[in-house]
């Protein structure tokens, strides 16, 4: 049995890591916070405070990081090695492109492996074990890598080379920043011509526009409980990644604009769909 490392364990992170020890999968967990390794107490996963050692012990590495500078500092930290050969990276964060693709290439200079393998679904998912996972990577590493993903998501979907996956989960997020932002105007529009706020989702879900991104969020909406499964904030930093890689359509500006000004105006630590307290006092 290959000796698995994890490092970054919030939100996604941790139900992640979870699932691959209950898996029975040998497993270390790092986390530069160390009160996040608290839910790994007490069972058969490895804590280390020490990054080095987990990638020295361990065959397979997954990172599962909150943005490129994060990512950045890891990779860095592992690149400084003497000696990473043979052993295979994947990265299940959502960051830019071109550090994916960076990453990758400076991993096989010294002779090891990377997939980027970024997800869609949110904690309940992640929990779950049934995200999506987009993989880009040689497929070798991917058949490597295939019994860990499927204990962590129900559909895996190969699409090319190192940053494809990377390029398909900003698109996904593109579209779901999209549905997102039409769902909470389509809420305050009809709450203004005196339509209740369940009726109005109630009909949603039935009908054809209704959806698993709309399903997930009508809870949330009818109670006004905000907490995170995903943040605003993180929506806000995917889409700016988007333009980064270039999307530029009739919406982009709007959604980016919208977004960014939630952020700003404290949302940032709530769910996505909070941005209909920001649309509702604009």
């Amino acid at each position: 049995m290959k000796h698995i490392g994890w490092i970054g364990l919030g939100n996604m992170g941790t139900p992640m890591a979870s699932n691959l020890s209950k898996a029975g999968f040998a497993l270390t967990v790092f986390n530069r916070s160390i009160e996040k390794t608290k839910p790994f107490e007490n069972t058969t996963v490895t804590i280390t405070q020490n990054l080095i050692e987990l990638v020295r012990h361990s065959e397979i590495i997954f990172t599962m990081l909150s943005n490129d500078e994060a990512v950045a500092m890891v990779y860095d930290e592992i690149l400084g090695m003497e000696s990473i050969e043979g052993k295979l990276f994947i990265d299940m964060s959502t960051i830019s492109e071109q550090l994916s693709v960076s990453i990758a290439q400076k991993l096989k200079q010294k002779k090891a492996s990377f997939l980027d393998a970024p997800v869609a679904g949110s904690t309940q998912p992640a929990a779950n074990g049934t995200l999506t996972i987009m993989i880009g990577g040689d497929t070798a590493d991917l058949n490597l890598a295939l019994p860990y993903f499927e204990k962590l998501g129900k559909f895996i979907k190969h699409v090319g080379t190192n940053g494809k996956g990377i390029a398909t989960k900003l698109s996904v997020n593109y579209y779901l920043s999209i549905l997102y932002l039409g769902l909470a105007e389509t809420v305050l529009f009809a709450e203004n011509n005196g339509i209740n706020r369940t009726d109005l989702l109630e009909i949603i879900n039935e009908s054809a526009c209704g959806s698993g991104a709309s399903k997930v969020k009508t809870p949330l909406l009818i109670t006004e409980d905000y907490k995170p499964a995903f943040a605003l904030s993180l929506m806000q930093k995917d889409i700016k990644l988007a333009q980064k890689n270039g999307v530029n359509f009739p919406l982009t500006d709007a959604i980016i604009e919208t977004y960014s000004k939630a952020l700003e105006s404290g949302m940032g630590n709530q769910d996505v769909i909070s941005v209909i307290n920001y649309l509702k006092e604009k």
